[in-house]
């Protein structure tokens, strides 16, 4: 089979092509014919060896898959030959084919598209566990959203209406801005030439905003911190903008204010019953109507390179799949 390999921790620019050999499915697992890969920040994280729990070179990377079943490991049931799945892997998603568990795999309905299958779990599933489990997000409450227009962002925009708060979206540029609104937001902000701290307290009356949805962090995150409600949480994503913060514990006294980590791939490890229930919801809701996955743009497999720079860049709005075609 073709994947894409890491044999170095030099960045996506070192990723390779290469001829594999087929993985075998062990025990509790079952061998799916890639479809199409979603891309991530974390996948170009992998790469440099600042993932949390890092494999060793070389390796193929790539988190969440949609395709076929191929074959069933031993004492596998609930899934056969031919069934249509999503799946999300530690690594291995970059790739013609994959070994996963199927404690990490998802049926799909025969309505979802493979691209939208390969670009649901990790962005959908973030936000939906984010914004549902850890910060309990109310009808009613105003949810300001970092990063509104990427991946993860653009999700947490449609599922904070979902969920019935009053969504304000920030993003770098109209364009962006544009997208987050097509997707729910009801207020907009462009980082990228406005007072952000100064505009959330405008929008909200100077009361603040009770959920804040950080997946870029530096500037932005201390811009979440000072425009916070009594009792906001913050819910930590990630640090698409480089800059980790460091937060100052007396702020979050004066305040009553929570800062919330979210990691969410270890629920599938610790927490399974969370990830199930949250996949459930998300599921009826695409078959519902209620949510759309937004795939901004598809490369095939030999420019797998090319379309993780999109992400990492940030030149991309919602979701950028791989396709195995």
């Amino acid at each position: 089979m073709r994947a894409i390999v890491c044999r170095e921790l030099t960045g996506p620019a070192a990723l390779r092509i290469e001829e594999l050999a087929e993985p075998l499915s062990g025990p509790g697992q079952v061998r799916i014919r890639v479809r199409a890969c979603g891309v991530n920040f974390a996948d170009s994280l992998i790469t440099r060896g600042q993932y949390q729990k890092q494999p060793a070179t070389p390796f193929v990377p790539g988190f969440e898959v949609a395709g076929e079943v191929l074959e069933v490991g031993a004492g596998v049931t609930g899934f056969a030959p031919g069934d249509r799945v999503l799946a999300l892997t530690p690594h291995g998603g970059y790739a013609e084919q994959v070994a996963a568990d199927i404690t990490r795999c998802v049926p799909i309905p025969p309505t979802m598209s493979w691209e939208h299958a390969a670009g649901f779990p990790v962005v959908f599933g973030t936000s939906h566990v984010a914004l549902w489990h850890r910060a309990r997000l109310q009808a009613g409450e105003t949810l300001v959203v970092h990063g509104a227009s990427g991946g993860v962002g653009l999700t947490a925009v449609a599922i904070g209406k979902r969920l019935g708060a009053t969504v304000i979206a920030t993003a770098s540029g109209p364009a962006k801005l544009a997208v987050a609104r097509e997707h729910g937001a009801d207020h907009l902000i462009d980082s990228s030439r406005e007072d952000v701290r100064e505009r959330i307290r405008d929008l909200t009356a100077g009361r603040g905003a009770d959920v804040v949805y950080d997946p870029v962090g530096g500037a932005l995150f201390t811009a979440s911190l000072r425009s916070i409600a009594f009792e906001g949480r913050i819910l930590v994503i990630g640090f698409a903008g480089g800059d980790v913060p460091q937060i100052p514990a007396n702020h979050l006294l004066v305040k009553n204010v929570d800062v919330i980590g979210v990691n969410w791939p270890a629920y599938a490890e610790l927490l399974p019953r969370v990830m199930i229930e949250s996949f459930a919801t998300l599921v009826q809701w695409y078959l519902d109507g209620a949510i759309q996955v937004h795939v901004s743009a598809t490369y095939p497999l030999a420019r797998a390179v090319e379309a993780l720079d999109q992400v990492v860049s940030r030149k991309s709005t919602g979701k950028v799949v791989i396709t195995t075609e």
